[in-house]
């Protein structure tokens, strides 16, 4: 059975940071590429951040580039986001995702002073 399994979220003030990491079973996960999606309240889905299968090659959308980078430990099937300079507007369910709808169940990211 395919899992993912999210950690790391939490109450983090403006400007701080975090890392999320995404616990990967039931496939090959170093011939994936993988990617962060993330869903605010009340909002639909939005692409965050894609990395091949050798995490050489990474892809963001604008409103994170600069600020967050995403990584994978092929040797830990584990998949990871950094989040830095975070803003309120970050505040959302964070998943990581096997193309092209497999998720986790996510972890929560608020942004807040």
């Amino acid at each position: 059975e395919v899992q993912l399994v999210e950690s790391g979220g939490g109450l983090v003030q403006p400007g701080g940071s975090l890392k999320l990491s995404c616990a990967a079973s039931g496939f090959t996960f170093s011939t994936y590429t993988m990617q962060w999606v993330r869903q605010a309240p009340g909002k639909g889905l939005e692409w965050v951040a894609t990395i091949n299968y050798a995490g050489g090659v990474t892809y963001y959308a604008d409103s994170v580039k600069g600020r967050f980078t995403i990584s994978r430990d092929n040797a830990k099937n584990t998949l990871y986001l950094q989040l830095d300079s975070l803003k309120t507007e970050d505040t959302a369910m964070y998943y990581c995702q096997k193309p092209p709808t497999l998720r986790g169940q996510g972890t929560q990211v608020t942004v807040s002073s």
